[in-house]
C-alpha cells in the first residue's frame, strides 16, 4: 500500500500547488471567472426577452411572482441536506444561475426548433408536440442540466465530495431551470384567461400553479437528482477507474431522461394517467431518493466520528472534538456558544472549522481506501492548517458541545467490597485507564503522521 513522506515541519503559505507564473492570459482566474459571468448575463438577457415575448409585460410579472414562491422551500431543503458539509454559496448561485439562465435558455431554443423540424417533416403538428414532449424535452433539458453538474464535478472537484454534493449540486441547479420553466408556463396560463376572461379557482392559471407548484414543485430536481447522484458515486471512485467515472453519471443521466419522459408522457396515458404517474411513480421515487440522501448523510457523520479520531490522537485535535463533529446537534449547540459568548464572527469561525474538519475526515477516508488523489498531502496539510488557525475560537465551543450531547454514563455499584480502593479507605490514585494525550503543539508544526498506519 503507498505510503506518504512526513508533513514538513512548517504550516503551508500558499495555496497548493503554487501558481501559474507563465500562465496564458485564458489561463487566469479572473478571465475564466469574467467570461463564465459574462456567459451567464447574456444568457439572462436573452431568455428574459425570450419568457417576456410569449407571455407579455403583464403575464411575465403574474409567473415571476408564482414561480419564485417555491424556491426558497428547495433550496433551503438543499442546503439542510448539505449541512454536514456546506459547500460554498458560490459554487450554488453558479448552479442556480446556468439552470435559470443557460440551460433553459438551451432548452427554449432546441426543443422549439426541433418540434416545428418533427411537425414540418410529418406534416402532423399534433403528433410532433406529443414526440417533442415526450422525447426531445427531456433529453435536451436534463442534458442542458448536467451540463452544470459536469462543469463543478471537473472544475471544482474539492466541492464535490460524495453523492450528497451530487444531489445538491444537481438539485439547485434543476430549481433554477423550473423556476424559468414556470414563468414561461404561468405567463401563457394568464395571458390565456385574460383572453378567455376566466377567473378564480377553475382559471388556467389555477390549473398551472397547482400542478407545478403545488404537486410537483419537486419534479425537475427529482429527474436531475439521479444524475447527479451518478456524479456522486463517480467521486467517490478512484482516479484510475476511468470507465467507472464515464458510465456512472451517464447512467444516472438516462435514469434522468427516462423518469422525465414518463411525466411528460402521463398526459397521453388517459384521463387519470397524470394522477396515476404521480401516486405510483413520482411520489415513491421521491421517498427512496431522499430516504437515500438522508442515509447518506447520516454515514458521512459516521465518517467524521471514525476518521477524526487519529487526528485528536496526533494531537490536532481535542479528545471530545471528533464526538462533537459527528453530530449535527452538537455542531449547532457549539455555534450557538460561540455567538452567545463571542459573536457572530466567532460563530462563523466554528461553522468554519467544522466544515474543514469534515472535510479533512472524508479526505483520509478516500486516502485509506486508495482513492486519494495525488495532492493528498498538500490538501491535508491545508486543512490542518485552517483547523488550527481557529482551534482558540472553536474547541472551546466544541468542548461545551460535547459535554451538553454526550450521553449519561450510569455509576453502578460493584458487587464486591471496595475496601482497599481509593476512595474508600486508601490513598493512592488509580492507574488511569488509558495513556495521556499528547499535548497540542505549541508550534503548529506537522506531525509525521501517515493516514495509512492507523
Amino acid at each position: 500500500m503507498a505510503t506518504f513522506p512526513p508533513y514538513p515541519t512548517r504550516p503551508p503559505t500558499g495555496p497548493a500547488g503554487g501558481v501559474l507564473r507563465h500562465a496564458h492570459w485564458w489561463q487566469r482566474k479572473g478571465v475564466r471567472y469574467g467570461a463564465l459571468i459574462t456567459l451567464l448575463a447574456l444568457s439572462g438577457l436573452v431568455i428574459l426577452a425570450l419568457v417576456r415575448e410569449q407571455t407579455g409585460t403583464e403575464g411575465f410579472l403574474v409567473g415571476l411572482g408564482l414561480a419564485i414562491l417555491p424556491v426558497p422551500l428547495l433550496i433551503a431543503a438543499f442546503r439542510w441536506l448539505d449541512r454536514v458539509e456546506p459547500g460554498p454559496w458560490r459554487t450554488l448561485l453558479f448552479c442556480f444561475a446556468w439552470g435559470a439562465c443557460a440551460a433553459a435558455l438551451i432548452a427554449i431554443v432546441a426543443n422549439s426548433f426541433a418540434t416545428r423540424w418533427i411537425a414540418t417533416a410529418t406534416a402532423d403538428p399534433s403528433s410532433a408536440d406529443t414526440l417533442g414532449a415526450t422525447v426531445i424535452a427531456p433529453v435536451v433539458e436534463e442534458s442542458a442540466k448536467a451540463a452544470a453538474v459536469l462543469l463543478v464535478f471537473l472544475f471544482r472537484r474539492r466541492d464535490f465530495t460524495g453523492i450528497v454534493d451530487g444531489v445538491v449540486i444537481a438539485g439547485v441547479t434543476a430549481t433554477g431551470f423550473a423556476f424559468t420553466e414556470n414563468i414561461l408556463y404561468l405567463g401563457t396560463a394568464f395571458g390565456t384567461d385574460q383572453l378567455t376572461g376566466d377567473r378564480g379557482i377553475a382559471s388556467v392559471t389555477a390549473a398551472t400553479f397547482f400542478v407545478r407548484v403545488i404537486m410537483s414543485p419537486f419534479a425537475h430536481p427529482l429527474f436531475t437528482v439521479l444524475t447527479g447522484i451518478g456524479f456522486g458515486i463517480a467521486a467517490l471512485s478512484a482516479d484510475r477507474q476511468h470507465l467507472r467515472r464515464v458510465l456512472l453519471p451517464l447512467s444516472g443521466l438516462l435514469l434522468a431522461m427516462g423518469m422525465h419522459a414518463i411525466w411528460n408522457g402521463s398526459s397521453t396515458f388517459g384521463e387519470y394517467g397524470f394522477f396515476a404517474v404521480y401516486a405510483a411513480f413520482m411520489l415513491p421515487a421521491f421517498g427512496l431518493l431522499t430516504w437515500l440522501v438522508i442515509w447518506t448523510r447520516q454515514r458521512e457523520l459516521k465518517t467524521v466520528r471514525e476518521e477524526l479520531p487519529a487526528y485528536a490522537v496526533a494531537g490536532w485535535l481535542t479528545p471530545a472534538e471528533p464526538f462533537a463533529l459527528g453530530s449535527m446537534r452538537a455542531r449547532r449547540i457549539a455555534r450557538q456558544y460561540a455567538r452567545h459568548h463571542a459573536g457572530r464572527p466567532a460563530a462563523r469561525a466554528v461553522a468554519q472549522y467544522e466544515a474543514y474538519a469534515t472535510s479533512l475526515a472524508f479526505l483520509r477516508h478516500r486516502g485509506r481506501r486508495g482513492r486519494a488523489g495525488a495532492d493528498f498531502v498538500v490538501r491535508e496539510r491545508e486543512l490542518l492548517h485552517e483547523l488550527w488557525a481557529r482551534r482558540d475560537v472553536a474547541r472551546p465551543a466544541l468542548d461545551h458541545a460535547a459535554r451538553a450531547t454526550a450521553p449519561p454514563v450510569p455509576v453502578v455499584a460493584a458487587p464486591w467490597p471496595m475496601h482497599g480502593v481509593y476512595g474508600y479507605g486508601q490513598q493512592t490514585a488509580p492507574h488511569p485507564a488509558h495513556p495521556a494525550y499528547p499535548a497540542h503543539p505549541a508550534y503548529p508544526g506537522y506531525p509525521a503522521y501517515n493516514p495509512y498506519q492507523s
